[in-house]
């Protein structure tokens, strides 16, 4: 068989879209295979979302091209595919300034490589149009033994696009606007992956809990309903959801946290910022109080939730006060986990069409203290586990004979000693002990076992 690479970059969607794509593609004769310099075929998933993400990728395709070279040079063909964000952002530009390139592909594409990739043997290919036909429609289902190799928890696509045009963000342009998949197609998704062995799913979407999906009956189901249906999926544990904007936690959503056992009580949800003037400038829709005070409503629903968010720190404009501002939040609202990020300007969005750019010292030395703080919060958060009981799904060997891997409602590590339990087991145990970055506990008792 050929053999296919690809790398992924950025979220949790392009995750998704990479296994998508080595789903198709196995259909085509491909193969996955960890190592580029083997691969026929080298598929490059991009995201615009970090700083300097096409700088990057550009590094990267020098990279690859050199790669390329020496495999022509001993017969062998590779060709190159861009995919996902940044595709859709620099389109034919890729094409001039990487001439290895021989697809270029957007993210609601490529469900067409198998075509272009036909195209590719005789002239280099761009399709970052926006098309009409749902592609999930045209994608092949992955096979039993594709899933059980990615593990027992997965991601599954709910939703795609967003409609918010934060000023900052190049989502509306690369990713189009917000739709939402039938309950129907995801209900069969969800079924294939349980039948699969998969205890875990995470709802993933770039505004999920924006979900306005049709239902079996024709009426437009929330996120709230559809976590309600999936849980009753046998076979899955756990559900989870991300990332979520403040405007659409509704109270259905609020409420799942209180009643579904199986949704685990970590929240994602980003704020970004703690001046009303920064968050207002930012198109957020939301003031640095409403957010605490939604913080309260969900924390009065599940007492035990734990808080991750995003930040940017040095947006045009901000001054001392205002990252004040943010900090006070950080300390009153207080979160288990964080991504935080200097500000950078994307082309095109009109944040970066602000003059008053703040510089590029300052912003280091914010996001220093934003970062201190936010560790500082962290490790709390995981120290203060230690004693406690919690449910770790083992999802894998552990790093020395006779130990296993899993993770917490928390999305925490723990590491267990344990001979007796297997992946996909969720069992019940004491932690005893908080790392740097993983916790470490005993067995107390066995939970859910999962099935052989």
């Amino acid at each position: 068989m050929k053999k296919v690479f690809v790398k992924s970059y950025g979220c949790q969607m392009n995750v998704y879209d990479a296994e998508r794509m080595a789903d198709m593609l196995a259909s085509e004769g491909y193969s996955e295979t960890g190592a580029m310099e083997e691969a026929d075929l080298v598929i490059l998933n991009t995201c615009h979302i970090r700083e300097k993400a096409a700088e990057k990728v550009y590094s990267e395709l020098g990279r690859v091209r050199e790669l390329k070279k020496e495999r022509q040079g001993q017969g062998q063909e590779t060709k190159i595919v861009v995919a996902g964000c940044v595709a859709q952002a620099e389109g034919k530009e890729i094409l001039r300034r990487a001439p290895a390139v021989d697809v270029v592909v957007g993210p609601q594409n490529y469900h067409n490589l198998p075509q272009l990739l036909a195209k590719a043997r005789t002239e280099r290919v761009v399709d970052t149009e926006f098309p009409i036909e749902d592609k999930f429609d045209h994608l092949p289902r992955p096979s039993k033994a594709a899933i059980r190799n990615r593990g027992v928890s997965a991601f599954l696509t709910i939703q795609e696009g967003c409609d918010k045009f934060c000023t900052f963000c190049v989502v509306p342009y690369t990713r189009g606007a917000e739709v939402s998949r039938p309950v129907s197609k995801i209900l069969d998704e969800a079924l294939r992956l349980a039948d699969a062995g998969v205890r875990e799913l995470t709802l993933i979407g770039q505004n999920v809990n924006a979900y306005h999906g049709e239902g079996p009956d024709g009426s437009v189901w929330s996120l709230g309903r559809l976590l309600h249906r999936l849980a009753e999926i046998p076979g899955i544990a756990r559900l989870r959801y991300t990332t979520s904007h403040p405007r659409d936690m509704d109270d259905e959503l609020i409420a799942a946290h209180r009643d579904l056992p199986a949704l685990m009580p970590y929240l994602h949800l980003p704020v970004q910022s703690g001046s009303d003037r920064i968050l207002d400038a930012m198109n957020r829709k939301h003031t640095g109080d409403e957010y605490r005070r939604l913080i309260a409503r969900i924390r009065e629903a599940q007492p035990n939730l734990a808080l991750s968010s995003d930040f940017i720190v040095g947006f045009p404009g901000e001054t001392d006060a205002e990252f004040e501002d943010t900090m006070r939040l950080i300390a009153d609202v207080g979160f288990a986990s964080s991504f935080s990020f200097k500000y950078s300007p994307r082309p095109g969005t009109p944040a970066a069409e602000i003059e008053t750019q703040v510089p590029e010292a300052v912003k280091a030395e914010r996001l220093a203290r934003l970062q201190n703080l936010l560790e500082t919060q962290r490790q709390a958060f995981n120290h203060g586990t230690v004693g406690q009981t919690l449910d770790v799904l083992l999802e894998k060997p552990g790093r020395h004979p006779g130990q296993m891997a899993g993770k917490s409602p928390y999305l925490q590590a723990v590491q267990i000693e344990t001979d007796s339990h297997g992946i996909g087991d969720v069992v019940t145990v004491r932690i005893t002990r908080a790392g740097s970055n993983s916790l470490f506990g005993e067995v107390v008792r066995s939970g859910d076992q999962a099935a052989a």
